[in-house]
């Protein structure tokens, strides 16, 4: 079994969906688990208690990752709860707007690169010092990132610089023994895909899927386990697809 025993971790977008699930999961497998929010508290605190009341640590942290500032502020109370030590970094918060190409705004724009990229670049940063031998960073990334889906042309943008950032900061952390990763689901039913509870909905998902099933937000965090884990020990600079084997 995996264990993450005495070790810490801050996850981003913790407290709903796949960040949700990934809290659960970390803190199953005996991490200290930060649950960052941005204007969820009580989503947060319910996570937070759950982890608790199964005999594990947890806090709530909160912080808009979209403001300039935002990445700043939480890693500052990130190293108020966790001192100088942090074993695993999950940014997996993120937001996503569909619109066509003549539709796109400049405000939804802005926001989808200022919390789906400027806010982990900067958080990582922040949180560099902290970082430990040994240290796991993992970043959600997408299927749009590598395929065409929807009319997410904007957002698929954000994943794509997402997955070249994870090669860079894995080249430059490598000597410090950090290791930097991503994933990248298929449609997964959350509040960010909503599409896919409706009859129309999955039949297009399914219809891209080699797994005929649509996937939930745990399917998601078994593999975040894995990155974060000493199994993954030697995997760095990569994207591990989780997405049902979508756009084969």
């Amino acid at each position: 079994m995996t264990t993450l025993n005495g070790k810490t971790a801050l996850d981003t977008g913790g407290s709903r969906g796949i960040g949700r699930a990934i809290a659960l999961k970390l803190a199953g497998a005996g991490a200290q688990v930060l649950v960052h929010y941005s204007s969820s508290p009580d989503e947060a605190n319910e996570v937070v208690e759950r982890i608790t009341k199964a005999g594990g640590r947890a806090s709530a942290v909160k912080a808009d990752l979209g403001q300039p500032n935002g990445p700043h502020e939480l890693a500052a109370a990130v190293r108020r709860v966790v001192g100088d030590r942090l074993d695993i970094l999950v940014n997996n918060a993120g937001v996503s707007t569909a619109a066509t190409l003549e539709d796109q705004t400049l405000e939804d724009f802005d926001r989808m690169f200022a919390v789906n990229v400027r806010g982990p670049y900067f958080l990582l940063q922040q949180l560099l010092p902290v970082l430990c031998k040994g240290s796991s960073v993992i970043f959600t990334t997408s299927l749009a990132a590598r395929a065409a889906v929807g009319n997410l042309s904007a957002y698929a943008a954000t994943k794509g610089a997402t997955e070249t950032l994870v090669r860079h900061m894995a080249l430059a952390l490598g000597p410090k023994e950090i290791r930097v990763n991503a994933i990248a689901p298929g449609v997964v039913e959350t509040d960010m895909s909503k599409f896919a509870r409706s009859e129309e909905g999955q039949r297009y998902t399914l219809g891209m899927q080699a797994l005929q099933r649509i996937a939930q937000p745990e399917d998601i965090a078994g593999a975040v386990l894995f990155l974060a884990s000493t199994d993954a020990g030697w995997v760095t600079g990569t994207t591990l697809a989780v997405d049902g084997g979508s756009k084969l």
